[in-house]
């Protein structure tokens, strides 16, 4: 019995993340979501005008402050039949460890396309990560009551720039401000939408018809119908199959049509993508003696493992919070597992599920679910805990940081405070700390993207109260080093750290330096991703 309500649950669950470049509609998406399953009763507004609610998924005040999402959110709610677990990430590039990161542990993936600009330069690598992962990926192109590209054009796109078969789920009726709704090709129905709200604000109101219904001829005109007919004609002529296997393979991907912020299209869109997302599957391990094998969610006793850590999502507590996606089996509160890394048993206590920085205790979780639990500095990125033992999830990938800086305190009073954030700061990963090897005594901060650094300084002021001057280094590349340090022959001009893993990486000026330096240096390795 007991295996029965587990596969059940497991059944029930939609793990995914959301992905796009900045500005396609991503976070308003996921505001959508919380409305349409009943979480939130008014939608906020991302981009709101001063006086208007900011966006739930959105808990950091600097995010709320500039109407971007700059650290992954993960949220669970009921959505009709699933459970659905939601990962929230950050489009902006600067941000993309972390988002790779918790890609790991999502099954599925929606892409969000801007119909106006198409397939963007983030879209197309985040796409690639989930084509690295395996994981399957449904396309929503948003912005459809906004002035945009030809649908086929856009279908095209996705095909041509990603690499991958597209099926139109349904197709716009309109574009524009004369988008009202679309054209349900499985159901072969048009469902037309009417605004009861400003702003997307709530729910929009759905009619079903069709095609032929006289309704249909009055919304749209004789010369409407005809274009929406000879559009719909050439897709069954020229476009792909839909094959559900082939989506779960990433062989194809099912798009649709909507806009996130006046809902039209949202509600049938969340409908299909509950039929279509995978349930959690199986997940590939490393044991000691280098072979590979599986956990099964429902077979297998519980097994998790840590994806992100968050620093201060509660001030009052100045706690940092681990995020572990449940791979197998069931998770009772205050369950005692192994950690793998430390070979020793540890109480998962206060365990919780976020809403975005909102939480409320778990008593129990399924694979699929993302729980909260605090972290008195035991865990990393990565790090695996299970009840029985003897195996590894694999590895999460560092990534080749490219902006280097000094960081210290403005008040050298605060010294204390300031150690303790960044070191709470750079357990989350997006800011790595390297201690040089050759007599420079101040630590470097290295991130991805400036725009990380930025958000340290305003995290260690907001979160610690230390102001702090920031100074860039002359380094632009950099590469882990692999093979025996004291027969590296590095140009006069890089510098070699170590990492905060002890793992030794070199510093370079410019790309032709590193180039340089391989070409000098056969007998070593220098490698971008950790």
């Amino acid at each position: 019995m007991e295996n029965k309500s587990l596969e059940e649950a497991v059944k029930r669950r939609r793990t995914f993340a959301i992905i796009s470049h900045p500005d396609a509609g991503k976070t308003t998406l996921t505001e959508k979501l919380l409305l349409y399953s009943g979480m939130v009763h008014t939608a906020g507004m991302v981009r709101g005008r001063k006086g208007r609610k900011a966006a739930a998924s959105d808990w950091m005040a600097m995010e709320q402050e500039r109407g971007i999402s700059i650290t992954a959110s993960a949220m669970q709610f009921p959505y009709k039949d699933a459970i659905i677990n939601v990962l929230d990430t950050p489009g902006h590039q600067d941000f993309s460890v972390d988002t790779y990161h918790t890609l790991t542990a999502a099954d599925c993936a929606i892409m969000v396309i801007d119909a106006a600009k198409g397939v963007e330069k983030q879209t197309y690598k985040l796409f690639e990560v989930c084509k690295l992962q395996c994981i399957p990926v449904l396309t929503f192109i948003n912005k459809m009551d906004m002035p945009c590209r030809d649908p086929l054009d856009l279908m095209s796109e996705v095909e041509e720039v990603l690499g991958i078969n597209a099926f139109a789920m349904n197709w716009p009726i309109g574009e524009g401000r004369d988008f009202t709704g679309v054209y349900d090709r499985i159901a072969k129905k048009c469902i037309i939408f009417s605004r009861v709200s400003t702003g997307g604000a709530q729910k929009a109101e759905i009619h079903r018809y069709e095609l032929e219904n006289p309704a249909i001829e009055k919304i749209l005109g004789k010369e409407g119908i005809k274009k929406l007919k000879q559009e719909l004609e050439l897709l069954d002529m020229a476009g792909n199959a839909f094959n559900h296997e082939e989506f779960l393979q990433g062989k194809v991907t099912p798009v649709f049509f909507a806009s996130a912020l006046t809902n039209f299209g949202v509600e049938p869109f969340f409908d299909a993508f509950v039929d279509l997302a995978p349930s959690p599957q199986k997940r590939i391990i490393d044991f000691p003696n280098g072979t590979e094998g599986y956990v099964d969610p429902v077979e297998n006793q519980f097994s998790a493992y840590v994806f992100k850590l968050q620093a201060n999502m509660d001030k009052k507590h100045r706690d940092s919070m681990a995020f572990l996606r449940i791979c197998s089996g069931r998770f009772d509160r205050d369950l005692v597992v192994k950690h793998h890394r430390h070979n020793r048993e540890i109480r998962l206590s206060r365990p919780h599920s976020m809403v975005a920085g909102e939480r409320s205790t778990v008593d129990c979780a399924y694979p699929g679910d993302i729980i909260g639990v605090i972290n008195p500095g035991v865990f990393a990125i990565g790090d695996t805990v299970s009840l029985s033992g003897g195996f590894n999830f694999k590895p999460l990938p560092q990534f080749q940081p490219e902006i280097f800086a000094k960081l210290s305190p403005k008040d050298i009073g605060k010294r204390k405070a300031f150690d303790k954030g960044i070191l709470q700061l750079s357990e989350e990963g997006a800011i790595q700390i390297l201690k040089p090897l050759d007599g420079y005594s101040d630590l470097i901060f290295a991130a991805v993207g400036r725009l990380q650094f930025e958000v340290m300084q305003y995290r260690l002021k907001d979160e610690y109260n230390v102001e702090t001057l920031l100074t860039y280094l002359p380094f632009d590349c950099s590469g882990w080093l692999i093979g025996p340090l004291e027969t590296f022959k590095k140009p006069s001009t890089a510098m070699i750290v170590n990492d905060h893993y002890g793992k030794p990486m070199v510093l370079f000026g410019e790309n032709w330096e590193k180039q340089y330096a391989m070409r000098e240096n056969p007998n070593h390795q220098l490698i971008d991703i950790a």
